[in-house]
């Protein structure tokens, strides 16, 4: 009798479907007509301007779970890696799927990973090998879980509060805060300063546009991204090497790899340990930033969830505070989409009527912000709700290729932001500055804001 009582359940879902998908048509359609009616640039790019908000990215994937939930087409849209089309899947099962059958869907970035390295794979664009495992158990004993509690979120509080001290009454968040809180934390707990926080920061957030985010293969990136990592792979060689000549040990991320190293550890000579850390480095510090910012972003369009979150980091309530960012993160997530490429000829959703046949090739994009406001899976997708279970969340990925630092991630933007937060009066600086500025970057650059001293 359970299906019974679940078939009221059932069909409120499909009917929230049903409504969801045609309010976004609706809304689409006033999206075109508002872009025609305008001036200034062309109607291609008024166009393009409108639909890469991410209230009109919400809508077209609303749109595309009630009316083709995988959508195969011939076109190539990714140049930047080898593919035969395009799928994209938006219905929470389905996006899930994909990024659970390794075997079927894989990840496409060695070629770009082996460009970065000098020849070499990192973990992240491995398929399930002996080596991926035994590269991944390799990092994670060298990034310990119990690190977080220990070290990695009194690191973070500390350098935060020092930086929002020190801003009178303004602050350029991710100039001032976030960027540089990130780079502390590679220069303390990684061990891996670099040159300057500048250059780190440089040369991290250009090679993660390059691999993740450079869809079209830009030359000029390229050129860049060739240039950022032959420095970067020139100064970590040497800094492996001055380390490993240091007197005494550090109990940091190279420090404890240089250990494994002399007790024989297989897989960490001075290229392992170099290309890994470069990849984990590439993962922290500008993803880091920009999903704090991202997050405050949000939470500023929402006062009555700003004042909540302010409240929270007053009172010390950090788990209630983290879930007022990670809520803004749902709506606003870092990459909205997950690509891997089908290995062979295959199907998803098979055995529903929602069911498409992926030929071989086919690089398939499947959305991580759909699969958050699905309403056959989500309960009352599009309120702001604090009181979400962590599972909802998929804002790192999924299945063997979850981001390696999701759980890093959980405490450091939190407490990265909570002093600011905590401010009296935190507000937008008036005018431009005060609207998050990308500078021509994927990335969060700058965003002004102000508040109480």
């Amino acid at each position: 009798m359970g299906w019974l009582l679940n078939l009221p359940v059932s069909l409120w879902r499909r009917l929230l479907l049903i409504g969801q998908g045609l309010g976004a048509l609706a809304m689409l359609i006033g999206t075109g007509l508002k872009a025609l009616s305008g001036s200034g640039a062309t109607f291609a790019d008024r166009l393009k301007a409108e639909l890469s908000s991410p209230v009109s990215q919400r809508r077209a994937f609303a749109l595309l779970r009630l009316v083709q939930p995988n959508l195969v087409l011939r076109t190539r849209f990714i140049t930047s890696y080898p593919n035969t089309g395009t799928a994209v899947t938006s219905r929470r099962a389905d996006v899930l799927e994909v990024l659970s059958r390794d075997e079927d869907f894989g990840v496409v970035y060695g070629p770009r990973m082996e460009t970065i390295t000098g020849g070499e794979n990192f973990f992240l664009g491995m398929a399930n090998t002996a080596r991926y495992t035994r590269d991944v158990s390799n990092m994670r004993l060298a990034v310990r879980r119990d690190d977080v509690a220990s070290l990695v979120k009194p690191m973070v509080a500390g350098s935060a509060a020092e930086l929002v001290a020190a801003a009178p009454g303004r602050i350029d968040v991710p100039q001032a805060l976030t960027l540089p809180t990130a780079a502390r934390l590679l220069e303390t707990y990684f061990g891996t300063p670099g040159p300057s926080q500048a250059e780190i920061a440089d040369w991290t957030t250009t090679l993660f546009w390059y691999l993740f985010i450079d869809l079209k293969a830009d030359p000029a990136l390229d050129a860049r991204a060739e240039a950022s990592a032959a420095a970067f792979r020139d100064w970590l060689d040497a800094w492996i090497v001055a380390r490993k000549g240091e007197s005494g040990a550090k109990d940091d991320i190279i420090g404890r790899c240089l250990a494994m190293q002399a007790g024989g550890l297989p897989g960490m000579s001075d290229r392992d340990i170099r290309n890994n850390l470069i990849g984990l480095m590439i993962g922290e510090l500008p993803t880091t930033s920009a999903a704090a910012n991202l997050a405050l972003d949000e939470l500023l369009d929402r006062p009555e969830a700003l004042a909540g979150a302010c409240a929270a980091a007053r009172a010390d309530d950090d788990d209630r505070l983290a879930a007022y960012l990670f809520e803004a993160l749902r709506f606003r997530p870092l990459n909205p989409l997950i690509y891997r490429r089908a290995l062979r000829d295959t199907a998803i959703a098979a055995g529903r009527l929602r069911a498409r046949r992926i030929p071989e090739g086919t690089m398939v994009m499947a959305s991580n912000l759909s699969a958050m406001f699905d309403p056959l899976e989500i309960p009352h997708p599009t309120d702001f709700s604090i009181d979400r279970p962590w599972e909802v969340y998929v804002l790192w990925g999924y299945g063997l290729h979850a981001c390696f630092g999701a759980y890093l991630n959980r405490v450091t933007i939190p407490t990265m932001l909570k002093p600011l937060l905590a401010r009296p009066g935190l507000r937008r600086a008036a005018g431009p500055e005060g609207r998050l500025d990308l500078a021509g970057t994927p990335f969060p650059v700058h965003l002004h804001l102000e508040f109480d001293r």
